[in-house]
């Protein structure tokens, strides 16, 4: 059973509102934040109440303070100075579906508990596991992690979970659809039984009401905008282009518009690295994320996009989850997505905490069935339009590395031809004598002087 609660338009007044701890409202306080979203608003106070909570709200809503605040404020009855690792125990566990959305969750938590003695702790796969071993051994109030990389530190002794009092799953949604649901299984049957479990998703579906069967007790429901909506201050527009048009498409929207910091979405981890080359090629200063990328390499392209030092970003679906950046001024769907629900999970990276943002959509003709899906789950028509392209532009794109180059007329190397060559062969009808072949015998050379002369005989 759960207590469905749609939030109204006006949220709470401010922040003081909730009664947060003196230390967490002053790290609220610095970071310029007053008034919460709706989200926070309504799942707040049920956080700090001890519900269980399952949250549906899309990307840039400010869902990640909506749980993370509440949760500080409950642990600040553990807070200690001690240096003991066992005065330190786990007790909230928050999971994430990709690294870099654990990333972000882990400076929501630093940022909010900076004023606190709360320790917090994140891990991932795809660094090394010695320095989280040591930071797990010094203990944490607070632990974010991916589920694989948890289940290596598990597996290893590094970390006890025996103490937890909260679970979070961060993008639930995304979790399902990276198959994570039998590590989530291993994971809450290492936890206590009496807990409190908040689930949070972009989206509601079955499958996510049933997950939160499973592991919610009574959970209350909390919805702040009707169900794969996309935001108002979205401009959303879908040009027809050829696949060999599609690149040029993005040089010349990014370079005629002045774009910065713009996410492109392609569909496969071959496909972006080579189209963030490419674009490079072009002029223009581009990277690219994906799932087979170092998490160095990973963490080094989001750096260097959210400083601002690149133009595009290209990525994978997988890979962009959780990405946010404040200011991102238009997301083009370079390949479609398969799936209409990654289409608001795309869109929703640009339009955040209020300011307008523009999404662009390539397609190709066999291509409209796609859109089509896409409109009937947004509940609204995606504009049609036509890209004018220079034709300096349409350059076709270079071959996968590995892959034999198309011939086109004129591609082959030219020179010069003796006009001989292209003479038919005519056999000859005669046949040649030894007369005939003694007297084409070349004459000896004129000036080769006689063995008689050189040795000083005769003239």
């Amino acid at each position: 059973m759960t207590d469905t609660i749609q939030t109204p338009d006006t949220p709470a007044a401010t922040f003081t509102d909730f009664g947060l701890h003196p230390s967490i409202l002053q790290a609220v306080a610095e970071t310029g934040y007053t008034t919460p979203t709706p989200i926070q608003a309504e799942a707040m106070p049920l956080v700090m109440d001890g519900r269980d909570v399952m949250g549906a709200a899309q990307t840039g809503t400010g869902k990640t303070a909506a749980f993370t605040l509440p949760i500080l404020h409950r642990l600040m009855q553990y807070a200690n100075t001690s240096a003991s690792p066992a005065r330190h125990p786990v007790r909230a566990l928050i999971l994430t579906p990709t690294r870099e959305l654990a990333d972000q969750v882990s400076d929501s938590v630093i940022t909010y508990s900076k004023s606190t003695p709360l320790r917090s702790t994140v891990v991932f796969g795809g660094v090394d596991i010695g320095p989280q071993r040591e930071a797990l051994r010094r203990g944490c109030e607070v632990l974010i992690a991916t589920p694989g990389r948890l289940l290596d530190h598990v597996e290893q002794k590094n970390v006890n979970l025996g103490q937890v009092g909260i679970l979070v799953l961060d993008e639930a949604d995304r979790m399902l659809d990276m198959g994570f649901l039998p590590d989530l299984d291993r994971i809450v049957r290492l936890l206590p039984a009496k807990r409190q479990g908040l689930l949070f998703s972009a989206t509601f579906s079955n499958e996510i009401r049933k997950l939160g069967r499973s592991y919610l007790t009574n959970p209350a429901e909390v919805e702040v905008a009707a169900r794969n909506a996309t935001a108002e201050n979205v401009t959303q527009i879908a040009y027809p282009l050829a696949g060999s048009e599609k690149r040029a498409a993005v040089v010349h929207l990014v370079k005629s518009r002045g774009f910065n910091q713009v996410i492109v979405f392609s569909n496969t981890k071959i496909g972006t690295s080579r189209l963030a080359r490419e674009l490079v090629r072009d002029g223009v200063k581009a990277e690219s994320i994906h799932g087979d990328k170092s998490q160095l390499d990973r963490m080094k392209a989001l750096d260097a996009f959210k400083a601002g030092e690149l133009e595009v970003l290209v990525a994978t679906d997988v890979a962009a989850r959780g990405l946010d950046v404040a200011g991102v001024p238009c997301v083009i769907n370079y390949d479609l997505p398969h799936s209409a629900e990654d289409y608001v999970h795309r869109i929703g990276r640009t339009g955040r905490a209020g300011k307008s943002g523009e999404a662009i959509a390539f397609y190709a003709p066999e291509e409209e069935r796609y859109l089509q899906d896409i409109e009937k789950l947004i509940k609204s028509k995606i504009p049609r339009g036509h890209l004018a392209l220079p034709a300096v532009s349409r350059r076709p794109a270079a071959p996968v590395r590995g892959e034999r180059r198309a011939y086109t007329p004129g591609s082959a190397p030219t020179r010069a031809v003796d006009d001989f060559f292209d003479k038919p062969y005519v056999p000859s009808n005669t046949v040649s004598s030894p007369a005939t072949l003694e007297r084409s015998k070349p004459a000896a050379e004129s000036g080769k002087k006689s063995i008689g002369v050189l040795l000083g005989g005769g003239r």
